[in-house]
């Protein structure tokens, strides 16, 4: 059993697909699927199975995964004591959901690849529900979640900044021109919104549960680039956080409604688990992060 054998292992558990692994660790694929045949002939299991086009790890695959993220853990721990720490190397996994991918993260991938080249990122999109799980399983090593302020035993969490959530609808909605809304101007209107389970459906139900409001018409989506293209061509009333629509309204396809949802206090989190020997190149990830997001702030403010 080789190093580079686990380090594949790793790589592709945490991307679940060969040519990803591949092109994070500068392989080609036909080696990467070579050095996992390999290592599951001198296992004598499986470690992944392909149900269709999707690769997912075996029973035998999680339970392998939690020792190996061990031993190489305390192997990045032994090279750190002799590498340079201006020139980290080393590989980083990192989840969050498309929201927070698409409209938070870039600016801080581009500050760390700036400093420190050498690094491999890689990035899985993973939904609000499972990100937590990803770190108990060792597939992450941090995670960004957007949700009301989260209390674990087991997990550190590091507020970033708070986000706001608008309701958002297209400039000739009969809503758009109005300077004050009553919660009896919604009736009969259609809301777009994410799915049931998602962190935001459950808040926006929970919201309108205690004004008392139980019949309300939805329109379900999974993402918010959906949602917001739903909104424009009018079809109804979007909830988003305000990030993902500013362009939208900028360019005037958007509106936001003059109507905030109360005692809604969502913010985007930073998690790693507490028990994770934190690598010199995991520490540079968590320290941009906080140099980006956590002196963030918008030039311009969506006013209702």
């Amino acid at each position: 059993m080789e190093l580079r054998q686990l380090n594949t292992f790793r790589t592709v558990a945490s991307t679940l697909n060969f040519s990803r692994a591949a092109e994070a660790l500068s392989y080609v694929p036909s080696n990467v699927t070579m050095q996992m045949k390999a290592l599951e002939d001198e296992l004598g299991v499986r470690l992944f199975d392909r149900l269709g086009k999707q690769l997912v790890l075996t029973t035998a695959g999680n339970r392998f995964l939690t020792h190996i993220q061990d031993v190489l853990n305390k192997l990045d721990e032994a090279r750190s004591v002799v590498h340079d720490n201006e020139n980290l190397s080393g590989t980083l996994t990192i989840s969050a959901n498309e929201v927070l991918c698409a409209y938070r993260l870039p600016g801080v991938f581009h500050r760390f690849r700036s400093r420190y080249p050498g690094a491999r990122l890689i990035f899985r999109s993973v939904s609000n529900q499972q990100l937590k799980q990803t770190l108990f399983e060792g597939t992450a090593d941090v995670v960004f979640m957007l949700d009301e302020p989260i209390r674990s035993t087991g997990l550190a969490v590091e507020p970033l900044l708070e986000e706001t959530f608008r309701f958002f609808a297209a400039p000739d909605h009969p809503l758009a021109k109005r300077t004050v809304l009553q919660l009896e101007d919604f009736h009969g209107e259609v809301f777009l919104t994410n799915e049931k389970g998602c962190t935001y459906r459950t808040l926006f139900d929970r919201s309108f549960e205690k004004e008392g409001v139980d019949s309300i018409t939805y329109l379900e989506f999974q993402n918010a680039e959906a949602i917001k293209q739903c909104a424009i061509t009018g079809i109804g009333i979007a909830f988003l956080p305000e990030i993902t629509a500013k362009a939208e309204v900028g360019r005037g396809e958007l509106v936001a409604l003059p109507w905030q949802i109360p005692d809604l206090h969502v913010h985007t989190q930073m998690l790693w688990h507490k028990d994770k020997w934190l690598s010199p190149i995991v520490s540079a990830f968590i320290e941009a992060a906080r140099e980006v997001l956590g002196n963030h702030s918008d030039e311009e403010e969506m006013k209702p």
